[in-house]
């Protein structure tokens, strides 16, 4: 009889010849058990052996010499070991390599590379599951003694004829199955059969109980109301004098509340607690089972990657709780466009995966992704309000992208990433082109932030005037990059490259503090202008950008605020409407105004132009400079400008390379106007002479 250890810590042993598969193991147990290590089979047989045994065993299964199954045979064949619970670790995830080692006597297997957490759970359950079989062991030893215990035994006890004709239960038996003895006395146990288990387990087991008068496990029965439990059952054979069967004893404990702990254990692991769909630890086991069925089978398999649009505003509007109630419905709707073998996970906030096997063709993984498209961007009604988003979604196929599972999804974001950038609501197949181009951005991005850090960027002002007054306005702040070796560089070269990163708002601050600076320096002068600055999306967002604001004003006394403009894109404020409006506000209430850059290019500016307190419209170059030739361009030049008299709101042109635009945007009532003809972007030292020197153009000079 193997007792458990009382006061010690269980001891487990380690029988493994590769030394980080130790050390992982070791320093990850150690804690909590006695560890006892062991570089080949014959080293641990030689250890299991010793008082005491070991409590549990980890086995590898590849070693040289005598393998992890010879180890095992060896272990089952000796009497005091042959109950040791023996775990498998392997790299080998066949159910061949499962099925023989199972067949040896092993009772779990942990693969490899090996979840620590996971691997804590299964040899906790292990030894939970040992002691609970020993604990039997004694109370069969002691039923034996004592019959006076199968009156007050928690456990159930039944026992049957030599026929297997029952002829008594216990009180326990009763409290567990819901059947009296009265029930079932002359019955035979199988109407406890739940169905969940084969006629081979039955076969196994009357085997054993046969052949060695003993058999131990797990069996689940149905109770008389119809419930199925588990029970952890030791059945004994019980012999007459003769040496013939006289009756068997089965004693059995309801382990139905550890089944479902483990069942809950299991699923914390590998499931989303919000959705119910497996997360990233199950997802990897899934990818690689479906490329294994994918090489067998000679099919495609579809790696997608979704990530939701305007999921961010709903949560800030709303709360967090119908942000979880639209991620489960957005959940429940992909669902429902997918086949029984497909499997979607949840791998982030907002972000999902989806595996999509036995794909004959592309098409048809584009048919199923079509319609996850219109499922989700269908409105949804949550507490009274209506929601919607939409999903950007990449995709990439196997074995066409001949990559292991983590390169799989990194493919398929990247492909994600492009159908966000060309326009949302869409989805975009990898092209490896794009991986060379994520690389070659991670280059450019090091590059600029190497640049930032040695000071290679400058400000640049281009002057802003009004035509028919003859008088200066400003300038528009615009950043350029001294390169050391292709010389000055425009923000279209670099610009890009940084968006979505933390250096799209440290440059940001660098430009505020920069225009800030050189606004004190010449009203210190006399120079009465106003400078706009170009705020990006992300910029304007983050959470501190209003007391940063504040802040800036605050180190430069005496400055005028209302000589400070923020411009933003009118198409990056659509993304977030409710979040920029109360930035804005907050920035009026410090005395800065705002000014809609690149305005008619957004899809709802109509919509939102009364929404927006912004002051000032600037008209997109693109409208301005093909005004003189394209009808309507110069419809759309007409129509912001009466707009902007309807709305009481200033208004100004881009991309005036013309003294004839300058005179077209006069007649149109636009008197405010910026580029070429008036001057090109400047640095500060040039732009103070040009402010010095410039005089009023005359074509544009009083002029109705």
């Amino acid at each position: 009889m193997i007792d458990l250890p009382t006061e010690a810590r269980f001891k487990i042993l380690i029988i493994d010849d590769t030394p980080a598969n130790i050390a992982l193991l070791g320093l990850a147990l150690q804690d909590e058990y006695e560890i006892q290590i062991a570089t080949s089979g014959s080293k641990g047989l030689e250890l299991a052996t010793q008082d005491p045994p070991p409590d549990l065993i980890l086995l590898d299964i590849m070693m040289p010499d005598m393998d992890g199954y010879q180890t095992c045979q060896r272990i089952k064949q000796t009497p005091e070991l042959q109950n040791i619970p023996i775990i498998f670790v392997t790299a080998l995830n066949e159910i061949d390599a499962e099925v023989q080692g199972l067949s040896l006597g092993a009772a779990d297997f942990l693969v490899k590379p090996i979840n620590i957490e996971t691997a804590r759970l299964r040899i906790h359950y292990q030894l939970e599951r040992e002691g609970m079989r020993r604990e039997l062991e004694r109370r069969e030893s002691s039923l034996r003694l004592a019959a006076s215990v199968f009156a007050f035994s928690h456990d159930g006890i039944m026992i049957t004829d030599a026929e297997n004709n029952i002829i008594n239960v216990n009180a326990a038996f009763s409290r567990i199955s819901g059947y009296e003895l009265e029930d079932v006395r002359g019955k035979n146990p199988r109407i406890l059969k739940s169905g969940r288990q084969s006629d081979e387990f039955y076969r196994a087991m009357w085997h054993s109980l046969l052949t060695h008068n003993h058999w131990n496990g797990e069996i689940w029965n149905r109770n008389k109301n119809g419930e199925i439990y588990a029970a952890l059952t030791s059945i004994s054979t019980v012999k007459d004098e003769q040496g013939g069967i006289h009756h068997f004893i089965g004693i059995f404990a309801d382990i139905t509340l550890l089944k479902n702990q483990q069942y809950n254990l299991e699923r914390i692991a590998h499931f989303d607690a919000l959705t119910g769909v497996p997360n990233r630890v199950l997802l990897i086991d899934r990818i690689d089972q479906a490329i294994a069925q994918t090489q067998r089978s000679g099919n495609l398999m579809a790696l997608c990657y979704l990530d939701l649009d305007g999921f961010k505003p709903v949560n800030d509007t709303y709360g967090h709780d119908i942000g979880d109630q639209l991620l489960i419905a957005v959940t429940r709707r992909i669902k429902e466009c997918l086949r029984a073998g497909d499997t979607l996970a949840r791998i982030g906030g907002d972000e999902f995966v989806l595996v999509l096997l036995d794909i004959k063709e592309g098409s048809e993984c584009q048919t199923v992704l079509n319609r996850i498209l219109a499922r989700v961007a269908e409105n949804t009604v949550l507490a009274g309000h209506s929601v919607s988003v939409s999903v950007s979604l990449g995709f990439t196929l196997y074995p066409d992208d001949l990559s292991d599972a983590e390169t799989l999804i990194r493919h398929a974001d990247q492909a994600m990433y492009v159908a966000k950038q060309r326009g949302k609501n869409r989805y975009q197949r990898f092209d490896p082109f794009l991986d060379q181009q994520a690389l070659e951005h991670g280059k450019m991005l090091s590059r600029l932030e190497a640049a930032f850090a040695n000071q290679e960027f400058v400000l640049y002002f281009q002057p802003k005037i009004n035509m028919r007054l003859g008088k200066i306005l400003g300038a528009e702040a615009l950043i350029r990059w001294q390169h050391p070796l292709r010389g000055v560089l425009s923000p279209a070269e670099f610009l890009p490259q940084i968006m979505g990163t933390e250096l799209e708002v440290t440059l940001g601050q660098w430009v505020l503090a920069q225009a800030l600076s050189y606004l004190q320096t010449w009203q210190a002068m006399g120079m009465q202008l106003t400078i706009s600055i170009n705020i990006s999306p992300a910029h304007l967002l983050n959470a501190s950008f209003v007391d940063e604001l504040a802040a800036q004003l605050a180190l430069h006394p005496g400055f005028t605020p209302d000589c400070l403009e923020l411009e933003i894109l009118e198409t990056a404020a659509l993304d977030d409407m409710v979040k920029v409006t109360q930035v804005m506000h907050a920035c009026q209430q410090l005395g800065i105004e705002f000014a809609l850059d690149d305005f008619g290019t957004g899809y709802s500016s109509l919509t939102y132009l009364k929404t927006l307190p912004a002051k000032t419209l600037k008209i997109d170059k693109s409208f301005v400079m093909d005004m003189l030739n394209d009808a309507e361009d110069l419809a759309i030049v007409t129509g912001i400008i009466d707009l902007t008299r309807t709305f009481g709101r200033d208004v100004i042109a881009e991309g005036v390379e013309s003294l004839q635009h300058g005179s077209k945007l006069l007649e149109l009532g636009c008197a405010n106007a910026q580029g070429f003809a008036i001057a090109r972007p400047m640095p500060a030292e040039t732009f103070i002479q040009w402010v010095k020197d410039w005089q009023p153009i005359k074509a544009w000079f009083n002029k109705d």
